[in-house]
């Protein structure tokens, strides 16, 4: 089975695509301790290294996973990106300083040393316009990678939510084909429509409560089902700093049944921070319906006790599984190609 490593794997998304691909993760590296935890409880199997990955030794990463340099056939990873996010830098008119922004060259790092057979990095569509990718691919291809990069949807790759993502991926052994898109989308209603009530359902973070106050319960009740934003209500119904503000036109949005959903955030528990309302329900959407929307499978394990405001950072900063997976696919198909054409030149 071929063999990959997750750098900066957060709760698992880009595992759990992995080992839908066919792959066998043997290592990824996380440092948030939360995120940690919910990993090793859904991949009980793959070596977590819950440290900084700036002082994570190379060596001990070979001796932990028993791999030696060149066998790695994946290095795959997403670099924290909340430095090249669009909120974050004012649509691009600011620039952002953050250490974090720099950790995709310990990626580069890894990479040098371990010297993986395919390499897929994934990120928010920003870091594109960042001078840091561009370095990061040259860097590439001095080392003997073919790369590719391109931002893609991920509601043209079985994701029910429309998010767009930048996705690199180099090879060995010349350019690695990109997935090819699908439609029809799959739905909102498709992805959680059957899901039961939240209170009781027994799931522990569908039934997690919210607390709303009386006008805001009753603010979110006049809401039209099925698509309708706060801009549909009366005057004197809206909140006073919505009459002050003419963006961010979501908030305190409903979705639509049969639409994808918006990007989920890590506020996607929160009205106020995007459309994040249930389509019929006068509710936000469940912890649970936001890992679905995320594709994660329905029996993915997420503590509750942790909370809404730390499940929902996780779900949010995922990787969607499924787009990893049909990444996954391509990529696994590129490497038993390379594999085959290897075996016969041996013969």
């Amino acid at each position: 089975m071929l063999k990959a490593i997750d750098l900066f794997s957060g709760c698992g998304g880009l595992t759990t695509g992995l080992k839908s691909a066919g792959f066998k993760v043997v290592g990824a590296v996380e440092i948030d301790v939360a995120a940690s935890e919910v990993y090793r409880l859904n991949h009980r199997n793959v070596m977590l290294f819950s440290e900084n990955i700036k002082t994570l030794s190379v060596q001990r990463v070979l001796e932990s996973t028993g791999l030696k340099q060149g066998e790695l056939d994946l290095l795959a990873g997403c670099p924290p990106c909340q430095g090249f996010s669009s909120v974050r830098t004012l649509n691009g008119t600011r620039e952002i300083i953050d250490d974090r922004n720099d950790l995709i060259f310990q990626f580069l790092r890894l990479v040098r040393s371990l010297k993986p057979k395919a390499i897929m990095l994934e990120n928010v569509p920003g870091l594109g316009e960042d001078e840091r990718i561009h370095v990061f691919a040259r860097s590439l291809r001095r080392i003997g990678y073919s790369v590719e990069f391109r931002v893609l949807n991920v509601a043209d790759y079985g994701v029910p939510q429309r998010r767009a993502r930048l996705v690199l991926l180099a090879g060995q052994n010349g350019p690695i084909d990109f997935a090819i898109p699908s439609k029809p989308h799959v739905t909102v209603r498709q992805a959680i429509g059957n899901m039961p009530a939240s209170g009781n359902s027994g799931d522990p973070v569908h039934d997690l409560p919210e607390k709303r106050t009386e006008r805001i319960r009753e603010l979110i009740s006049l809401i039209p089902k099925d698509g309708g934003s706060r801009s549909d209500l009366p005057e004197h119904l809206k909140l006073e700093c919505h009459k002050r503000c003419n963006g961010f036109k979501d908030v305190y949005g409903r979705m639509k049944w049969d639409d994808v959903a918006p990007t989920l955030t890590t506020g996607c528990f929160n009205p106020s921070k995007g459309r994040f309302l249930h389509p019929q329900e006068d509710r936000t959407i469940t912890i649970r319906e936001a890992a679905l929307l995320q594709t994660f499978p329905r029996n993915y394990k997420f503590p509750a006790r942790l909370g809404k405001v730390t499940l929902a950072m996780q779900i949010g900063n995922a990787l969607p599984p499924e787009f990893v997976r049909r990444q996954g696919v391509v990529v696994k198909e590129y490497l038993s190609g390379a594999a085959a054409i290897k075996r016969k030149r041996t013969n």
